[in-house]
């Protein structure tokens, strides 16, 4: 049995760009999300494991730090990684058990300062309002930056702003790409921030132009093409079409990526997913592009794999992927 490494984790302040919405209340979808992290027992890789929270109410929006305490008590920087949860923009939360765990065992493993980040949910806040929490969250963690020895001490003890990466799941993969082109395209500031990559974990894309794997796809599908359809239904601007610029990067509404200087790509394709042409067409795109990015796909597996198996095998090897990823020198 593999031994598995003890972590702590910590919620952190939330954010004031968000203190106006008073209207955001994460308990009005209780039914799909949950405000409450999850017990150290329920989830950790290792029942010794120890941890330690505390939660701000200034303002709704809420944030999961989580680093290891090997590397942190040698005094070492680590490099931040930044983890938006998957949902279809309408389901889930940075407490939820299975995107959790994922950032428990990616902080012990790569190893990094996972920060997990909530976002309000559709249909109660359509988009973009998921994409301008998730501005509001790295223009906060900017002001950390920017406050050096004085930002919130787990940060400031351990946190390499400069080698940051944004991530996510499903949503938190299209959530992820938007985010990285607001930076890319100087609209959302983040310096002394320095994102140098961003990584697609099962990208939730999609298109009026169905693709080959949606118009016949495969059997048992974890994400059937009807639910992905309604998905974007209740989380799209009403009236918008699935080639809105949010759900389609390179349909017939959105800018060009080509001028657009992106940080380098990881690109995750679980080949068993309906949606799993809408991923190897974003790296498609990209290196035609010229863009730095690396595909990698996954023979079998389902949409959202990394956190509906998080210690199975393709999860372990995921896990040797990010990490080559986030420490290419290694």
């Amino acid at each position: 049995q593999k031994l598995k490494p003890t972590i702590h984790r910590i919620r952190i302040a939330p954010w004031p760009a968000t203190r106006h919405r008073t209207s955001w209340r994460i308990s009005s979808a209780s039914c799909r999300s949950s405000a409450t992290a999850p017990s150290s027992a329920a989830t950790s890789p290792s029942s010794a494991q120890r941890s330690r929270s505390r939660t701000s109410r200034a303002c709704c929006g809420r944030t999961s730090c989580t680093r290891p305490t090997s590397v942190v008590a040698a005094g070492d920087k680590l490099p931040v990684l930044v983890y938006f949860h998957g949902g279809g923009y309408c389901l889930g939360s940075f407490a939820q058990p299975t995107f959790h765990t994922f950032c428990l065992r990616a902080a012990a493993e790569l190893p990094a300062v996972v920060l997990s980040v909530q976002y309000r949910l559709a249909p109660e806040h359509r988009l973009p309002a998921a994409i301008e929490d998730g501005a509001a969250f790295l223009s906060w963690l900017r002001g950390q930056a920017e406050l050096g020895a004085g930002a919130d001490p787990w940060l400031a003890e351990s946190a390499c702003f400069a080698r940051t990466f944004l991530s996510g799941v499903s949503a938190g993969a299209n959530l992820s790409h938007h985010l990285i082109v607001q930076v890319a395209t100087a609209r959302l500031a983040v310096s002394p921030v320095r994102i140098v990559g961003y990584v697609l974990l099962s990208a939730f894309f999609t298109g009026a132009e169905r693709t080959a794997a949606e118009a016949d796809p495969p059997a048992d599908v974890f994400l059937p093409l009807e639910l992905s359809d309604q998905l974007w239904h209740m989380s799209l601007p009403v009236g918008a079409s699935r080639d809105h610029p949010v759900a389609n990067p390179f349909g017939p509404e959105s800018p060009s990526l080509a001028p657009v200087g992106l940080p380098p790509a990881l690109v995750v394709a679980p080949l068993g997913d309906v949606l799993r042409d809408r991923s190897l067409g974003y790296a498609a795109r990209l290196k035609d592009m010229g863009k730095d990015v690396e595909l990698v796909q996954f023979e079998g597996q389902q949409h959202g794999f990394s956190v509906l198996q998080p210690f199975g095998e393709a999860a372990d090897e995921l896990m040797r992927v990010l990490r080559r990823f986030v420490y290419p020198a290694r």
